[in-house]
């Protein structure tokens, strides 16, 4: 007959077994509590970082954005004043062209007035004179020499002028290429989001680079530079118009010496003229009278020629007469009357030969005179010549020199420049 095994074991009672149904749904209510306290809490955390993450990155936007406009004002303001220096650089430089080719006209002036002087050099003897011609030339010179200081001095000053500008616009250049990559980068900034595809974690992003400027100086610098820029700008104005002012003065100088130097050559060639005129004048009446006093020597000899021959007649006579037999040999009226005519004769001869000396002498001065009123001549004639010449070299300034006139008014960027009618001479 079979028998019910009955396995060894630990027996529950019936309320051991309520209990543990009790505890297991009491555990089971607890832990549904606690999760959903826990549930809560996670959705308000969710709720709170969400929020806060959202104006986090919309304050970062603003900001950016902010900083873009703030950096854009700024690079608008720079390549403004970027593009004032580069127009100033543009005037100050034709300005300054235009002080080089006056000091080269100047050169003109000097050699013409040089050569003029050169040329004067060769006059001679009594011509070789310091007339007004001469000390208004050397007074030329001087004024170009002054001229062509001034000028070069303004060329100078409009060379440091550009360095200053060209420095100022390298300073304003990098600082312009540097705001314009931070707004770049800036830019790229303000696109990243959550699902842009070139975002990643990155090593100690928090950290503060080297050279990292604070906000003020960031400001200061770049207020520095553009006030530089236009510091320099309004400089390079006022020295465009100084140097405009002192070409059209030099100008004007130059050109009143050059015509005082004219007016003093053109009256020496008329009174050069005049002398020449009065010296030609003397020359012909001079060789007026040597011919006059050639005939009157000839006359005087033809006459000491019959007085001697006259005197031979009464020499002959007397002596003739000496050879009368004698009581015939007396000393009557014939020979008294032949006597005295001998005493006549040889006074009148001694007087015509007197006056024939005296007459030679003074063909001999004439003669001199005349050599002297030649070369004179000669030497007025030179001296003419050479002023004349000094008129024709001085022709190749009557061209006058180009007077600048500024064509570029670089952002009506004309402040105390000297109007067109104060550049005319």
């Amino acid at each position: 007959m079979a028998s019910l095994s009955v396995k060894p074991g630990q027996r529950f009672t019936l309320p051991d077994w309520k209990n543990n149904s009790l505890l297991i749904s009491a555990d089971a209510e607890q832990q549904r509590y606690n999760s959903h306290h826990v549930r809560q809490g996670g959705r308000a955390l969710r709720n709170e970082t969400g929020n806060q993450a959202k104006w986090d990155e919309h304050d970062s936007r603003t900001h950016l954005k902010d900083r873009i406009t703030t950096v854009d004002r700024w690079r608008e303001a720079l390549a403004r004043c970027l593009t004032e220096i580069d127009l100033e650089i543009d005037a100050l430089t034709k300005v300054k062209e235009a002080a080089e080719n006056a000091i080269q006209a100047k050169n003109l002036c000097l050699d013409v007035a040089i050569e003029c002087l050169t040329f004067r050099e060769s006059r001679r003897d009594i011509d070789v004179v310091r007339d007004p011609v001469e000390e208004e030339l050397h007074r030329e010179v001087k004024v170009i020499e002054k001229t062509k200081k001034e000028l070069q001095q303004r060329v100078d000053d409009a060379f440091k002028q550009l360095c200053l500008l060209k420095e100022a616009r390298q300073e304003l250049s990098c600082d312009l290429q540097h705001k314009m990559e931070a707004l770049e980068f800036d830019r790229q900034c303000v696109s990243f989001n959550p699902t842009s595809g070139n975002i990643s974690f990155k090593v100690n992003p928090t950290r503060v680079p080297n050279g990292t400027t604070e906000l003020h100086e960031w400001e200061t610098i770049s207020q520095c530079n553009k006030e530089r820029g236009e510091a320099e700008v309004r400089a390079s104005i006022d020295l465009r118009g100084a140097i405009t002012l002192t070409i059209a003065q030099t100008n004007n100088e130059l050109d009143a010496q050059r015509t005082a130097t004219e007016f003093a050559l053109r009256k020496r060639i008329r009174d050069m003229e005049g002398a020449l005129s009065e010296l030609r004048w003397q020359e012909q009446n001079t060789l007026e009278e040597i011919d006059e006093m050639e005939e009157e020597i000839r006359q005087l000899e033809e006459d000491i020629r019959k007085r001697t021959l006259d005197l031979k007649v009464a020499h002959t006579r007397l002596e003739t007469r000496t050879y009368r037999p004698h009581r015939e040999l007396c000393r009557d009226q014939a020979q008294y009357g032949l006597t005295d005519e001998v005493q006549q004769l040889e006074g009148i001869i001694r007087a015509l030969q007197q006056k024939r000396t005296e007459s030679q002498d003074a063909l001999d001065a004439l003669y001199r005179q005349l050599h002297r009123i030649r070369t004179d001549i000669g030497y007025k004639t030179n001296s003419l010549q050479l002023d004349n010449k000094c008129m024709d070299t001085r022709k190749k300034l009557v061209v006058p020199v180009e007077k600048y006139d500024p064509q570029v008014d670089a952002v009506n960027r004309t402040r105390n420049l000297p109007r067109n009618s104060q550049l005319e001479l």
